[in-house]
């Protein structure tokens, strides 16, 4: 019987042995350099941790994927391609690749190494997934969060690919892979550089009344004393359009389809994708927690308490995103 995989965030060797403890089936992660799409200080793997992290996993049953998901930099593409080897000496699962150049390399000289999909690539038709699957062996698709439901039941029809989908955490506003905001006020993108709104840029200044947040003296957001001070994002900024303020392109909220978890199996999803890397031992062992048991009995046929998970978000803040689009 077809059963659903909870694929869990890692941005620490703790965090992965956490999320494993807690009933992972997978967890992802990646090295501590620009080959992956959440380059922070404090983040990530080195070649040993990996390893540790794998020996950890497998003796408990559970798999790890490497993210390889940025646009290798012209001229610098030795370390991408160490990073492929360092995945597969390591004996992860499988890698999370989104450059169709690096799905060449990968293909040609690491074909033992499993290669996924990233949402990075931005993949968002039948006929793009299949070229993938067909030219470079891809055998897992993260679809892009801008599908419904419908069209992802569609999709698996007409592929002989796993999906994973996101069904937790934050929700990019931008096509994946095609955001360039960041990089406009910082000079880094998150899709080459792997960091998005980078802290060495973020600054937080007092104004009495107010606590203003700003990205490369630029600001992003005014905070009363009442509201929690968000990160400085520039999709999840406010700003001043003539004469009113609000949030430009999205306000910040969780993408929570924990309800659809049944209709999820029911399209074919293989395996459910939970944002966060970024986010500490407590919010992982946590939200494992509450999806291994939704997930046990979605598995088993039986009901579940999505409230459990709805309350783990930021800001207490939920949305279906492109799941459910009414207009369609």
């Amino acid at each position: 019987m077809k059963k659903l995989e909870i694929v869990c965030p890692a941005g620490t060797l703790s965090a992965l042995k956490t999320a494993v403890d807690a009933g992972a089936d997978t967890v992802y992660c990646g090295f501590r350099n620009e080959t992956n799409a959440r380059n922070f200080p404090g983040l990530n793997f080195s070649k040993e941790e990996l390893k540790e992290g794998v020996a950890y996993a497998k003796a408990k049953g559970a798999k790890v994927l490497v993210a390889v998901n940025t646009y290798p930099t012209a001229g610098k593409l030795e370390i991408w391609h160490t990073a492929l080897a360092d995945a597969e000496e390591c004996g992860a699962y499988a890698v999370i690749l989104a450059d169709i150049g690096l799905l060449d390399y990968a293909h040609k000289n690491h074909s033992n190494l499993k290669r996924h999909l990233s949402v990075q690539a931005t993949a968002s038709s039948v006929e793009a997934i299949n070229y993938f699957i067909q030219t470079y062996d891809v055998s897992r698709v993260v679809l892009p969060r801008v599908l419904t439901l419908r069209q992802i039941k569609q999709f698996k029809e007409r592929t002989n690919a796993e999906i994973e989908v996101f069904v937790y955490g934050g929700l990019c506003v931008m096509a994946e892979g095609k955001c360039s905001l960041s990089s406009y006020i910082t000079g880094r993108s998150p899709n080459k550089n792997g960091v998005c709104s980078p802290a060495e840029f973020v600054e937080y200044e007092d104004r009495g009344r107010n606590l203003v947040s700003k990205l490369n003296n630029s600001v992003i957001n005014s905070f009363k004393k009442e509201e929690s001070p968000g990160y400085p994002t520039i999709c999840k900024g406010r700003f001043n359009v003539d004469d009113e303020t609000s949030y430009l392109f999205e306000e910040p909220t969780s993408l929570s389809i924990v309800d659809m978890l049944p209709e999820l199996l029911e399209a074919g999803v293989s395996a459910l994708k939970i944002e966060g890397r970024q986010r500490g031992k407590a919010y992982v062992e946590a939200i494992v927690k509450q999806f291994r048991n939704a997930v046990d009995l979605v598995n088993e046929g039986k009901s579940y308490n999505s409230s459990d998970i709805s309350n783990l978000s930021e800001g207490n803040a939920n949305t279906t995103g492109a799941y459910v689009r009414k207009w369609l």
